[in-house]
C-alpha cells in the first residue's frame, strides 16, 4: 500500500511543475479575456521563433503575456499593443507581418517566384518545341541525300 502512496506522489510532482508554469490573469470582462487570447495567439514569441505568446514557455514570452495583460487592464486598443509590440520587436514579432516597403518581397516573393518560373518555363518548352520541328523537316538537299542512301540499300 505504501508503494502505490510513493508512486501516487511520484507520479504528481512533474504536473505541480507544469502548473507552476502557467499564466493565470484576471480580467474585468470576457471581451477582454478574448481579446487577451486573440493577441497572444497572433503574437510570436522572439525566443523561440516559431511559436506564438500563448504556447511558448520562455521567460520572454511570460513577461510580454504581463505587459499584453495589463495594456489591455489600461484601456488600450489592440492596435495600440501591436504598434507597441511592432516598435519593441519590429515585424518579426507579428505571424503575419504588415505590408510595408521591407516586407513586399515577404509577401509578394512567392508570387514574383511562381510568375518568373512560368515564364522561365514555357520559354524552354517553346524553344523546344521549334527545335523538334526544325530537326523533324528535311531540306532538299537532306532529302536528296536520303533518296541516294534508300537506293543504294535497295540495290
Amino acid at each position: 500500500m505504501r508503494v502505490v502512496g510513493v508512486c501516487y506522489l511520484l507520479f504528481l510532482l512533474p504536473v505541480d511543475s507544469i502548473i507552476a508554469q502557467v499564466d493565470t490573469f484576471e480580467f474585468d470582462t470576457p471581451s477582454q479575456q478574448q481579446r487577451f487570447r486573440n493577441l497572444s495567439n497572433e503574437l510570436r514569441c522572439p525566443q523561440c521563433q516559431n511559436a506564438n505568446l500563448t504556447g511558448s514557455t520562455g521567460g520572454i514570452a511570460e513577461d510580454l503575456r504581463r505587459e499584453v495583460h495589463r495594456m489591455i487592464m489600461e484601456g488600450m486598443t489592440d492596435g495600440e499593443i501591436r504598434q507597441f509590440m511592432f516598435e519593441r520587436y519590429g515585424d518579426f514579432i507579428f505571424y503575419r507581418p504588415r505590408l510595408r516597403a521591407e516586407t513586399v518581397l515577404l509577401w509578394f516573393g512567392p508570387l514574383i517566384f511562381l510568375v518568373i518560373g512560368s515564364i522561365v518555363a514555357y520559354s524552354i518548352l517553346r524553344r523546344a518545341r521549334r527545335i523538334s520541328v526544325a530537326d523533324s523537316t528535311l531540306n532538299s538537299a537532306d532529302q536528296m541525300r536520303l533518296q541516294k542512301i534508300l537506293e543504294q540499300e535497295r540495290s
